[in-house]
């Protein structure tokens, strides 16, 4: 028997990822596992060799995704308010893009089968963004450019801002905004949140 090399193997399990992602979030967990090898091009068994079970794909497919939702605000610099425009925009980009939105259906409907996947999930995605976001609004906090408070309660404001609100109302049918109101939209977010943590001097300003 031939095996498949290394770099073969690792492209044939990255294939299986992407067809199970789309599959499952086309289909949920129902999606079968010949639905998912037909569209990775690859027979059955191929599937077996690579994932002991639908439950362990259907994991790696979760902690995939879940690393593409984690937005960090790692850039080429600017003042904070650019830094925040362009995380609200990636964030809001992952969170309540189509993608995204199938995703979160598909995690949500099967939470309750796989409850420590879906915390490693949140920790990982979620969890792991607003930590990040807390880490960044703590270091402005202490260089004096956002008035002092917990961070990690901004940060989750802040997510709540860019993504509650809009993520319902697409779960339940809204459409996408257009470019230009989308780009609006997040500097308003951006904006109201800055004025709220805006420092004391800056605040009493006449």
């Amino acid at each position: 028997m031939v095996y498949p090399t290394e770099p073969i193997a690792t492209e044939i399990r990255q294939r299986l990822i992407r067809a199970a992602a789309e599959a499952f979030m086309e289909e949920g967990y129902r999606a079968s596992i010949d639905r998912i090898a037909a569209r990775a091009g690859v027979v059955r068994q191929t599937v077996y060799n690579h994932f002991a079970s639908k439950d362990d794909l259907f994991s790696e497919v979760a902690h995939v995704a879940a690393g593409a939702i984690l937005v960090s605000l790692d850039g080429d610099g600017g003042d904070i308010r650019e830094r925040l425009l362009r995380f609200g925009a990636a964030l809001r980009q992952r969170v309540i893009g189509d993608e995204g939105l199938a995703m979160f259906r598909t995690l949500s409907a099967e939470v309750p089968r796989f409850p420590a996947l879906g915390q490693a999930f949140f920790d990982k995605g979620p969890g792991q963004t607003v930590r990040r976001l807390a880490d960044f609004l703590a270091r402005a906090m202490n260089e004096g450019t956002l008035r002092q408070d917990e961070p990690l309660f901004a940060a989750e404001m802040l997510f709540s801002m860019l993504a509650g609100f809009d993520r319902a109302s697409r779960l339940f049918g809204a459409p996408l905004l257009p470019a230009v109101q989308e780009r609006n939209r997040v500097a308003r977010i951006v904006d109201c949140f800055l004025r709220a943590y805006a420092p004391e001097s800056k605040r009493n300003r006449p």
